[in-house]
Order: C-alpha cells, then structure tokens, then sequence
C-alpha cells in the first residue's frame, strides 16, 4: 500500500454490521455515511458499547479494503450495501486499538471524542497507524475473496464510490 488509503475510522456500539458475510449495512448501520468516498473502514468498538457487546469496547472490530457498493434492496435503507475486496471480521477477538494504534485511540477515545473520522485528516502519525492496521489486516485475509461476494459486489455499480 504505497499511497494511504483515505479509511473511515468509526465506533460501533455493536456487533452484527457488517456479519461475517462481509457486507456493510445489511442492518443500515452508519446510514448516510457509507455513501461517502472512502477505500477503507476500520470498525472499532466504542468506550460504552450496548450492554450485551461490551466484548467489543476500544478493540479493532473489523476491517475493509476496497469497497464496491450496490444499492440496497430494502428503500428504506439510507446508504448503500457496501462489499469490500479484503475483509477481516473480528468483533470481540480482535487487538486494543491502544495497543495498536496509541496516537489514534488518544485522538478518538481522549482528545477528541469523536464518533467517526477520515483518516485523511489526521496528523501523519495517525495517518501511518491507521495504514498499519490495513497492513495487518491484508496478512489476515485469505486470499482468494469468495465467489459469491464478487458476484455481489462488481465494480461497475450504479451507486458512487
């Protein structure tokens, strides 16, 4: 990964979006926002999560490189499905993100509070921990993506990257 991939870093208060079929918003979580411009997303839990997730506080949840989005079925739905070349699920098992990634849980979970971030708009520093985390997750990622999800999710859909 030469060039830093502009990634979506959120707190999620549960589990279940997206599931282990590698699809994000098939509960229409983070609405809006998975219309936005990203090549990355880094699910992190939050500090409080909803009592029966608290597995899932201040640790690396998720992660997805490479996103192709197709309109959701459900018009209900606010945003996009969203599919992801290499995908990692890893809700409760996955690392301290203080562990991880320092500089970034501060800026989150201390200074800033904030709910969800682009990492392009961070300090270089945060910048480069958010690519490690990319690059950890492409050593977890098998390496053949399964049939079905490229079916799914091909590059030429109608909804904007």
């Amino acid at each position: 990964m030469a060039e830093r991939l502009n990634t979506l870093v959120y707190k999620r208060t549960h589990t279940g979006d997206p599931d282990k079929s590698g699809i994000f918003g098939i509960q229409d979580c983070m609405g809006r926002v998975r219309h936005w411009r990203f090549d990355a997303v880094i699910g992190v839990g939050g500090k409080r999560p909803w009592r029966r997730y608290k597995d899932i506080a201040c640790k690396i949840n998720w992660i997805g490189i490479n996103p192709h989005k197709r309109k959701a079925e459900d018009t209900s739905f606010r945003g996009p499905l969203v599919g992801f070349d290499c995908f990692v699920l890893l809700d409760e098992t996955g690392p301290d993100l203080k562990k991880f990634a320092p500089n970034l849980f501060r800026y989150i979970f201390e200074d800033q509070h904030v709910r969800l971030v682009m990492s392009r708009s961070l300090p270089c520093e945060m910048q480069e921990e958010v690519q490690n985390i990319l690059r950890w997750a492409k050593t977890l990622q098998p390496e053949n993506l399964p049939v079905f999800l490229k079916r799914k999710f091909q590059p030429n859909v109608s909804a904007n990257r």
